[in-house]
């Protein structure tokens, strides 16, 4: 069993409640390379998968930080959904959106998670101008990302990908 959160028009006095307009996702670089060729190859919706019940509920936009070694922010996407349920399930009905290749490589990505995160979008966009750590850690104060992601404004995600 698995639900999905979609996400929902929030205004709060007639103004969108902005501080979650998108959410960083923290790749490894291969996985964002396969989703490259993907979304080269003519794939619109696709899956980022996570361990357990974690990513965004309500975001307009998703934002691909690429970790180590490359450090850059480097693309955006259309979120469509967040759905959490047994990895098995959610593989059997949406394990052609994510970018592993079998089950196995699946299986050994969850590993003993039984309970897992589709994070669902579509019209991927690679960034022209991709934005180094150094960019996004002056804009966004701190040090370092957070290992789970991050929320961010409608300002602040247009001047991080813009």
């Amino acid at each position: 069993m698995f639900y999905s959160e979609k996400p929902k028009n929030i205004k709060i006095e007639g103004a969108h409640l902005s501080e979650r307009h998108a959410y960083i996702l923290i790749t490894a670089e291969n996985w964002w390379n396969r989703r490259c060729i993907q979304n080269r190859a003519g794939k619109v919706l696709q899956a980022f998968v996570r361990h357990g019940k974690v990513g965004p509920l309500q975001v307009e936009q998703l934002l691909f930080y690429v970790k180590h070694p490359v450090r850059e922010l480097r693309g955006k996407a259309e979120f469509v959904e967040r759905i959490v349920g047994n990895a098995e399930e959610l593989w059997n009905k949406y394990g052609n959106e994510t970018v592993f290749e079998t089950y196995d490589e699946y299986k050994e990505f969850v590993g003993d998670q039984t309970k897992t995160t589709f994070i669902r979008f579509k019209n991927l966009q690679e960034l022209e101008k991709p934005k180094p750590l150094k960019f996004l850690l002056e804009k966004l104060g701190g040090s370092m990302l957070a290992r789970s992601g991050k929320y961010v404004g409608k300002e602040m995600a247009s001047i991080l990908v813009s």
